[in-house]
C-alpha cells in the first residue's frame, strides 16, 4: 500500500506546473500553486511600481497634513513648549538621586506648579528649586516617597489644594510608579521628545491630539449622565518644569469661560465616597495621618517642611470652603503634623491677586506672588533649622 509520502510525491509529479505568468497582479506563490507540496517560506515578488514617486508623494502628503495641523494650533494661540509628561517629572525626581539631595523641593498640585515661579525664587535665594508638583494630584504620596528616600536631605515645600490633598485624589498618580520603573527605552524616548520635538512643534500637546479633539465634541449624552469634561490646556512649561498660565486663558474670554465651565461641573456635589460630612472627614483624617507620618520621618532626618495654601477665589473658593472647611482640614493638618503652615488668608501680601479661572494665577501675578511668598517660606525654614540639634 503506498505511503502518504509516496502518494504526495505522485500527486506532485502528476500536477501540472502552475501557470503564474498569466495571473494578473501575481505577488507570491501559495499552497494552491503547489498542490500536495508542503508550504515553504513564502516567495514574495515586488510588483513593478514607481516606488520612488509613491514614496515622495506619501512624504509630501504627510508633511502637508502635519504643517496644516501645526498651522491650525498656532493660529489657535499655541506655542511650542515642553510636555508635562511622566518622563519629564521622573527626570526632575532623579536629580535627587544624582547628587542634588540637598535641594529645595516643591511638591503639591497645579497651584504650586503654576503659581510658584522658579526664576523668581532663584533671583531671591540664588537657588532654583526642583519642581515636583503635579496637576490634579494630592502630594501625599510624593511626601511619603521623599520621606523613604535617605538621599533627600534638603528642604520641602508642600502645596495644599483642599479638594485634592484631603481627598487623596490622584489624577496623575502614575508619575511615581513611572519614575520607579522607568527603563532605558523610556528614558531615551523622553530625551528624543524633549530635544527633537517639544521645542519646535506647537501641536505636540495632549490637548491637541486628534482623539482628544474628537472626544470633546458636543456628543449627545445619555439621560442622567453628568458632564465630565477633561480639563483643557492651561499652561506652558519649560524644560525643568517651571510652568506659567497660558496667555490664552487670560486674554481669550471665550476660552476662559470654557475653563471655568469645566471647573463648575464639579461644584455643588461630591462623589459617592465623599457625599456626606462624615465620609469627607474620615478621608481627610486618613490623608492627614499619612502626611503627618511622612513629615515626622523627614524632620527626624533634618528636613524642614512647610505647608502652603495658595490663593483661590470666586465659586471655586466658595466650593472649597463648603466641602473642605479650613477648621476641619488645614487647621488639623498643621496641628497634627507639627509643621508650620502659610495660608494665604493669614497674610495680606498673599491676597488680592488676579486668578482668571478662579484657581491659578496669571503669569505676571505668579511672579508677584512668588516674590512675596519666598521670604515667608525661607523664614519658616530658618526657624526649623534653628531648632535642629
Amino acid at each position: 500500500m503506498p505511503s502518504s509520502i509516496s502518494s504526495s510525491d505522485a500527486m506532485a509529479d502528476s500536477a501540472p506546473p502552475p501557470d503564474t505568468a498569466h495571473r494578473p497582479g501575481f505577488v507570491r506563490l501559495t499552497a494552491s500553486d503547489r498542490p500536495g507540496v508542503a508550504q515553504p517560506v513564502p516567495e514574495r515578488d515586488i510588483p513593478d511600481r514607481p516606488w520612488s514617486l509613491i514614496t515622495m508623494l506619501a512624504m509630501l502628503v504627510f508633511i502637508a497634513a502635519m504643517a496644516t495641523w501645526e498651522w491650525h494650533w498656532r493660529d489657535f494661540g499655541s506655542v511650542p513648549g515642553y510636555r508635562n509628561s511622566d518622563g519629564e517629572w521622573a527626570a526632575q525626581r532623579r536629580r535627587i538621586d544624582e547628587g542634588e539631595g540637598d535641594a529645595t523641593v516643591l511638591a503639591g498640585s497645579s497651584r504650586v506648579l503654576f503659581d510658584v515661579q522658579l526664576p523668581v525664587w532663584e533671583s531671591l535665594t540664588a537657588e532654583r528649586p526642583i519642581q515636583l508638583a503635579i496637576e490634579g494630584t494630592s502630594p501625599v504620596a510624593i511626601i511619603e516617597d521623599l520621606a523613604a528616600d535617605p538621599d533627600f536631605t534638603g528642604r520641602l515645600l508642600v502645596g495644599v489644594a483642599p479638594d485634592l490633598f484631603f481627598t487623596g485624589f490622584s489624577y496623575r498618580g502614575s508619575v511615581l510608579p513611572y519614575y520607579q520603573k522607568q527603563g532605558p527605552s523610556q528614558r531615551s524616548g523622553n530625551w528624543i521628545s524633549e530635544h527633537a520635538l517639544e521645542p519646535f512643534f506647537a501641536f505636540y500637546d495632549p490637548d491637541f491630539a486628534l482623539n482628544t479633539v474628537v472626544r470633546r465634541q458636543a456628543w449627545p449624552q445619555r439621560p442622567g449622565m453628568r458632564p465630565n469634561s477633561r480639563v483643557r490646556k492651561l499652561m506652558v512649561q519649560q524644560a525643568d518644569r517651571n510652568s506659567r498660565m497660558w496667555d490664552k486663558v487670560v486674554d481669550d474670554v471665550a476660552y476662559r469661560a470654557i475653563v471655568r465651565g469645566i471647573w463648575a461641573e464639579d461644584f455643588g456635589g461630591m462623589p459617592p465616597f465623599l457625599d456626606t460630612p462624615e465620609k469627607r472627614q474620615k478621608t481627610a483624617d486618613e490623608q492627614i495621618a499619612k502626611a503627618s507620618a511622612a513629615v515626622a520621618k523627614l524632620r527626624a532626618r533634618g528636613v524642614p517642611v512647610v505647608f502652603v495654601r495658595l490663593p483661590s477665589t470666586g465659586p471655586y473658593y466658595d466650593n472649597e470652603k463648603k466641602f473642605m472647611p479650613r477648621n476641619k482640614t488645614w487647621d488639623l493638618l498643621i496641628t497634627r503634623s507639627g509643621a508650620p503652615g502659610i495660608h494665604f488668608e493669614d497674610h495680606a501680601q498673599l491676597m488680592g491677586y488676579d486668578l482668571p479661572e478662579w484657581s491659578h494665577l496669571s503669569g505676571p501675578e505668579a511672579d508677584r506672588l512668588t516674590a512675596q511668598l519666598v521670604p515667608l517660606v525661607e523664614h519658616e525654614f530658618a526657624q526649623q533649622a534653628m531648632k535642629q540639634p
